[in-house]
């Protein structure tokens, strides 16, 4: 099985962690939320703890595979308000997932989703509590 599909498998058991195993070192996540992405595995990771916690009611209703990358199409609830969006799953040379672009509408989904991620990082000590959003 490659990343992208044990990727998807453990988050739709719910097993973060072993999800998060499937990523480089040097992984990078491009927030739809944040202009600069998440950059390595202990900044993903921390990321992936509040996304577990947040998201309800999380499933994959679609997949997409071509020959560089995988798109897992998703929906969830946030704060009541139904969420679509896609991962975009991009491999390294080792197989591992490299790169993961996310994209998330319509807006008033993504202004909660952002809100809801940015009050879960400061919570969990990632970000300080009253600065300025992380860009």
């Amino acid at each position: 099985m490659n990343a992208a599909l044990e990727f998807k498998a453990r988050v739709e058991s719910g097993d973060v962690v072993g999800a998060t195993g499937l990523f480089a070192d040097d992984v990078v996540l491009h927030s739809p939320v944040k202009f600069r992405p998440f950059e390595g595995i202990d900044a993903v990771r921390a990321l992936f703890r509040v996304l577990q916690r947040t998201f309800a009611d999380f499933r994959y209703v679609g997949q997409y595979d071509g020959p560089n990358g995988h798109v897992l199409h998703f929906r969830t609830l946030v704060e009541g308000k139904q969420v679509e969006g896609i991962d975009l799953l991009e491999l390294d040379d080792e197989g591992r997932i490299g790169a993961i672009t996310v994209m998330i509408r319509p807006q008033s989904a993504l202004t909660a989703v952002g809100e809801a991620i940015l009050a879960g990082l400061v919570a969990d000590g990632v970000v300080p509590a009253g600065g300025p959003t992380p860009r």
